[in-house]
C-alpha cells in the first residue's frame, strides 16, 4: 500500500527498512545474529529520518498467521538498527516459536511498525480507559508493576470491541479480566506500518 500524504515514511523509505529487515533475517541464516545496518549498502541511500532513534516491532506472518513478533517500546537505538535487531528477534528469539526455517521464507510477510512516543494517560479506573480507548488508533501498554503488556495498533483487527481488546491485553499480562490494580499506569502510542514479502530473504551466503 503506498504511503499516505500524512505518512511519515515515503515509498522509498520504507523500501530501505524492509530491505534491512530481510537482509538481517539472511544475516541470521549464514551468521547466527542481527545485520550490522552500517555494513549493508542499502544504508548510504538513507534519509537522516532513518538514523534517528526510534522505537519499532517487527511482525512475520506465514501464511496469515503470526510467525514472530519482538520489538521496543522506548527508542534507544538509531530505526535502521532497531529494525534489523527486530527483524532478526522475530525470526529466531520469539519464545513463542521455534528458529525460522529456510523453507519458510517463501510465503513470508515481514511488517514493520514505527512508534510515537509512548504517552501515559491519567484514567480514573477500567471503564474510563475503555471509553477514552480510539480502537484502530490506539496501541496500548499496561503496567501494574509486576505485570506489563503491550498491544499494537492492529490488534484492534482481531479484537474491535474496547473490552476485548483490554481483556485479551490483561491475559497477555498474566492478569485476570477484572484486575485493576490501584498502581496500574496505562500508556498510549500509534504507528506508522508498512509490510512487504520475504522474498529478499537468502538462507545461503551471497
Amino acid at each position: 500500500m503506498a504511503p499516505t500524504s500524512s505518512a511519515e515514511f515515503d515509498t522509498q523509505s520504507r523500501s530501505i527498512l524492509l530491505d534491512i529487515a530481510a537482509a538481517s533475517i539472511s544475516h541470521g541464516f549464514t551468521h547466527g545474529s542481527a545485520l550490522t545496518p552500517s555494513a549493508d549498502p542499502a544504508v548510504a541511500r538513507d534519509s537522516e529520518s532513518l538514523l534517528e532513534q526510534r522505537a519499532t516491532f517487527v511482525t512475520l506472518t506465514n501464511t496469515g498467521g503470526l510467525r514472530g513478533c519482538i520489538g521496543s517500546l522506548a527508542p534507544h537505538l538509531p530505526l535502521l538498527v532497531d529494525v534489523a535487531r527486530n527483524a532478526f528477534s522475530s525470526a529466531f528469539s520469539d519464545p513463542r516459536f521455534p528458529p525460522l526455517q529456510p523453507q519458510e521464507t517463501t510465503d513470508l510477510v515481514i511488517e514493520i511498525s514505527v512508534l510515537s512516543p509512548v504517552r501515559e494517560i491519567e484514567v480514573a479506573d477500567e471503564s474510563d480507559l475503555l471509553a477514552r480507548l480510539r480502537p484502530g488508533i490506539d496501541g496500548l501498554v499496561i503496567d501494574d508493576g509486576r505485570h506489563r503488556a503491550t498491544f499494537l495498533p492492529k490488534v484492534w483487527d482481531s479484537l474491535p470491541a474496547p473490552d476485548q481488546f483490554l481483556a485479551a491485553l490483561k491475559h497477555k499480562a498474566g492478569m485476570a479480566r477484572g484486575q485493576w490494580s490501584r498502581d496500574m499506569r496505562v500508556f498510549v502510542y500509534h504507528t506508522e506500518t508498512f509490510a512487504g514479502d520475504g522474498h529478499k530473504i537468502r538462507s545461503r551466503p551471497y
